[in-house]
């Protein structure tokens, strides 16, 4: 547990934590009743009358699956509470079953010894725009008709689409009318939309305030929890239409443009029912127009309810006078009062400000996980700013993610936009994208602790060859690689994911992805908890949970199993240095050398304690597998 606070993790001994652990769980972005997996149409649009109760496992299970990550060496989770779980049944309604539930898991995992933090997680706005996190009634107070958003080309989703769902498409809803304006509305109504108010008062502020009110219940219903850390303020939050300089052109560097692809303003005029001929773009190393056009909502069907009209229109943006539309103005959402705007200065920092007011007005010692554009740039920070804070940015291997595909030969740098070539200049990359995250905390955030909030590998690469052959040889290179990276740059992580009901064909039951650790059909023996693992050689591996002292270098090598540690000790600590030593990289038990220093180890617990020679500056580890 985390009780005293300065420039890193510190523990109750002032020991530096490395904390390492997964997200829980890939389905609890979707109601458990009736059953939301994405691929399932029936009862989608009935969004009040659902419960995300057993996510991410029924009560039954819970043990079964902290024992199995405790076990793992993961002792630190995100623990996924979408806005829509707490408040799905209408404003100011409150799920107190869910609620109740959530105790009761928190409760369980810090019995397995695990501490969590609180992710309020949300993809592209809701699962109505292809995602998760935001309430269908959030649509509905704009006069919006949910089960129009497919048909108007306002978002692209698994339920209407069907199978086969193309891979990585739902994250083009950013750019869609629906999560677009959702966002746009979310962080600067006020600014953009300054006549649109719900209940006299304006949009922007009822739905934040909703949003904190949300999980301000949360955090009333843990405060007490000795296992609960904190809270992120929002999972990967968008700036929606915030600064774009054009409506008419698409965006310099969107975030991805595959499929049909509208400008902002064509999917803000085929909302309102006017069909539009789009651009396709295909996926390569950059977003290519395909050189075919599709038309959008063919039908010219409206997105809005008798009564209602498009708040963009109501504000002057565009009219339609003489039955066609026309674009007012292009440039109204890159300004305010003659000033540019900047979405992370003027609207994510303020709202991130808000936010670790309302939680810690309820939870007082939280800590607040903070995060930027997916892909971008994150706010700067100083102490008096947001004090006992973390940056948790985000990493993956974009190539391998979009592709679902894995060369170890072959990457590309998403901070520089360039393709890497050659295995060792693969592994470097890797290495140097997560300094850049950890550099960007140093830098511009006063040094600030970073904890990848996430990474992980598609299961499913080359169509899902894994799950016929047995064979997780790739897995587990790209994995190793992965973690090398971050024990190269001593960072905390938590894997995206762990899903409890992961299954080979419907994945995490999420848009068809497949990034579970763990899953029942890889699992052949109930009393193995390692049964049911993913290329589990690439990621249960030893890491210093708790040093007495500053760690300097920490590096596993999976051919030869060897981990090396270095530390200088700090002498005034008490408690020796515990190190997660993991029985499946070491059946046999270990061969240890050291400097510096004595250990100890326990084969049982997983752990091996390092006490430092009372004149040592420098203890050196290294240990290597006993022959069987």
């Amino acid at each position: 547990m985390i009780t005293t606070f300065d420039n890193q993790f510190i523990d109750e001994h002032r020991r530096t934590r490395i904390l390492r652990g997964a997200n829980l769980g890939g389905s609890s972005k979707l109601p458990m009743t009736p059953d939301g997996a994405t691929w399932r149409k029936d009862g989608f649009y009935d969004h009040r009358q659902v419960s995300f109760v057993g996510r991410p496992f029924p009560l039954a299970e819970a043990d079964e699956h902290l024992r199995r990550l405790a076990s793992w060496g993961m002792t630190f989770l995100r623990f996924i509470v979408p806005w829509e779980a707490v408040e799905h049944d209408g404003p100011g309604i409150y799920d107190g079953a869910y609620l109740d539930y959530v105790r009761t898991v928190i409760i369980k995992a810090g019995e397995h010894g695990i501490s969590v933090f609180i992710d309020p997680h949300q993809d592209v706005w809701s699962r109505f725009t292809g995602g998760d996190g935001a309430p269908g009634w959030t649509f509905e107070l704009l006069g919006m008709d949910v089960s129009q958003l497919y048909a108007t080309g306002a978002a692209f989703t698994h339920q209407e689409h069907g199978d086969p769902f193309p891979r990585m498409i739902w994250s083009t809803n950013y750019a869609r009318y629906g999560a677009s304006t959702l966002f746009t509305l979310f962080f600067a109504g006020r600014d953009f939309a300054p006549n649109l108010k719900i209940d006299g008062i304006n949009i922007q502020d009822y739905l934040q305030s909703h949003y904190f009110n949300a999980i301000r219940q949360v955090a009333e219903r843990l405060k007490d929890l000795p296992n609960v850390v904190g809270y992120d303020a929002m999972n990967e939050p968008s700036p929606g239409l915030i600064g774009i300089p054009n409506l008419a052109r698409h965006p310099e560097r969107p975030m991805i443009m595959l499929g049909a692809m509208p400008t902002p303003w064509q999917a803000i005029a085929a909302a309102s029912g006017y069909p539009q001929t789009v651009d396709i773009f295909d996926l390569g190393l950059g977003f290519s127009n395909a050189g075919e056009t599709q038309v959008l909502n063919p039908a010219g069907v409206s997105l809005f309810r008798a009564g209602y009209e498009c708040p963009w229109k109501r504000e002057g943006v565009w009219a339609d006078d003489g039955g066609a539309p026309t674009l007012l103005k292009p440039d109204h959402f890159q300004s305010v009062g003659g000033h540019p705007v900047d979405f992370i200065r003027d609207y994510l920092k303020p709202f991130i400000r808000r936010f670790i007011v309302a939680v810690r007005d309820v939870h007082p010692d939280a800590l607040l996980f903070l995060e930027g554009i997916p892909g971008g740039v994150h706010p700067e920070w100083s102490a008096d700013d947001a004090p006992r804070t973390v940056n948790a940015a985000h990493w993956y291997d974009a190539l391998t993610l979009f592709t679902k595909m894995y060369n170890p030969e072959m990457a590309f740098d998403f901070f520089n936009h360039q393709l890497i070539t050659g295995a060792d200049a693969v592994r470097q990359t890797y290495i140097d994208q997560l300094a850049h995250s950890k550099r960007e905390a140093d830098e511009k955030m006063e040094g600030i602790p970073t904890l990848i909030g996430e990474f992980g590998l598609p299961y499913d690469l080359f169509d899902k060859l894994a799950y016929t052959t047995g064979d997780y040889s790739l897995h587990t290179q790209a994995l190793d690689n992965y973690y090398d990276a971050l024990d190269a740059n001593l960072l905390n992580a938590t894997i995206w994911n762990y899903t409890a009901d992961n299954s080979n064909a419907r994945g995490d039951l999420w848009n068809d992805e497949d990034l579970s650790i763990f899953s029942r059909d890889q699992q052949s023996d109930l009393t193995d908890l390692n049964s049911g693992g993913r290329a589990l050689a690439g990621i249960v591996r030893p890491y210093a949970m708790a040093t007495a002292g500053e760690p300097l270098r920490m590096a596993f090598e999976l051919t030869t199993r060897t981990f090396e540690f270095e530390y200088a000790p700090d002498h005034s600590i008490a408690q020796p240095t515990k190190i997660y030593m993991p029985t499946l990289q070491y059946p046999a038990g270990i061969q240890v050398s050291v400097t510096g220093g004595r250990y100890e180890y326990d084969g049982d617990a997983q752990r091996m304690i390092l006490y430092a020679d009372g004149d040592a500056a420098r203890v050196v580890l290294t240990v290597t597998p006993k022959p069987s």
